[in-house]
């Protein structure tokens, strides 16, 4: 039977007994970094999500990453709240298992390359003739057909191919690498919570189970609105730093301080950039908002942009964001990963807590992404 091996957390509160999706069990058969941290958000949702791992080293990510102790960082972060059990697939008894637990099962989430799982015996066609209610996830960096369905990759790839990294870059041109992982999450966690729960929810109407195959390429390329906006308007992309949201226009970008920390200037209407004009002290700046179509990325734009710059090197990330604290036009302050924790919005909302680990001890645990009524 599942057993319990790992995580303990706080008493879950009345709320939490009763999330939305209390009954539905879902086995997860992923690895790493997108399929778990999917699986995490339907367990925080209520689910129970049973992870199977191999009888050998398990996830990869138990030894990935910063490993304190016996178990890394990474595994702990992105499979709280999970029953664990350990099946050889390749073994017939443990195969047999395996297919006793999808009878009491609502869906079955992988993500093997493309034909896996066919070749163990327990596909898609195997299974929904075995449970036709059955949802069935595969997350794959390139999707279940096409010249890379068989290609390995990581998020990296990923948004190499959907075009990321080309625009998300420094002024030179040179890719920067973000510290979210924008394909895992976006691409694999997210866009397979929605397709799942959309499934789960079409059997619930009535309907039979279905497949549902989450290419996280597709899935980064189809969010990735801005640079599709420039091709139709003028039949090519921006420059590196110089589309609409990347620093093509001065009223949203981020500037640095006297102190080498930054401000992020979000102040996109033209209400907050005029608000904003009257913390900087130049009103004469109020009528050099971007135009849609005509100034972004252009000469005047950059001028404008470059006298932020030399304002806001005038005075440390203290003193303006005390400025712009009491000012409604979204400017503010650019904080590390530890201030945000410390920070009070992110407190209040109990996105920080801690939680215990067998092996590893004490440590920091996410609240979750979702908040129910009771």
């Amino acid at each position: 039977m599942p057993h319990n091996r790992g995580m303990t957390q706080p008493d879950p509160t009345p709320a939490e007994a009763s999330q939305p999706l209390a009954g539905i069990s879902i086995l997860d058969l992923t690895r790493l970094l997108p399929g778990p941290m999917a699986t995490m958000h339907l367990a925080d949702m209520g689910a129970t999500v049973i992870k199977i791992e191999d009888k050998g080293a398990g996830d990869y990510a138990r030894t990935m990453s910063h490993v304190k102790h016996q178990v890394s960082q990474l595994f702990i972060a992105v499979n709280r709240g999970k029953q664990f059990v350990r099946l050889d697939l390749k073994d017939g008894g443990d195969r047999e298992r395996f297919l006793a637990m999808v009878d009491a099962a609502d869906a079955v989430i992988e993500s093997f390359r493309p034909g896996v799982l066919d070749r163990l015996g327990l596909g898609w066609e195997t299974l929904k003739r075995r449970k036709p209610t059955l949802v069935m996830c595969a997350i794959t960096g390139y999707g279940q057909h096409g010249p890379l369905a068989q290609a390995a990759g990581h998020d990296i790839n990923y948004l190499g191919y959907a075009g990321v990294l080309a625009q998300t870059a420094d002024e030179n041109g040179r890719p920067v690498l973000p510290n979210l992982q924008i394909a895992d999450l976006l691409g694999g966690a997210q866009t397979a919570v929605q397709g799942i729960l959309a499934a789960l929810l079409a059997v619930k109407m009535g309907g039979p189970g279905r497949f549902v195959d989450v290419a996280m390429t597709d899935a980064v390329f189809a969010h990735h609105l801005m640079p599709l906006l420039a091709l139709n308007c003028g039949g090519r992309t921006a420059a590196p730093a110089r589309d609409f949201l990347t620093g093509g226009v001065p009223c949203y970008g981020i500037y640095r301080c006297s102190d080498g920390r930054y401000m992020a200037v979000g102040a996109l209407e033209l209400k907050f950039w005029q608000t904003c004009c009257d913390v900087l002290q130049r009103p004469d700046l109020k009528d050099r908002h971007w135009s849609i179509g005509q100034d972004i990325g252009s000469d005047d734009a950059m001028a404008v942009k470059a006298e932020l710059e030399r304002i806001f090197a005038t005075r440390t990330q203290a003193d303006w964001a005390a400025l712009f604290e009491p000012a409604d036009c979204c400017v503010t302050p650019v904080l590390d990963p530890t201030e945000a924790a410390a920070h009070p919005q992110i407190v209040e909302r109990g996105m920080v807590r801690p939680a215990s680990h067998p092996t590893e001890g004490e440590y920091l645990s996410t609240g979750p992404a979702v908040r129910f009524s009771s």
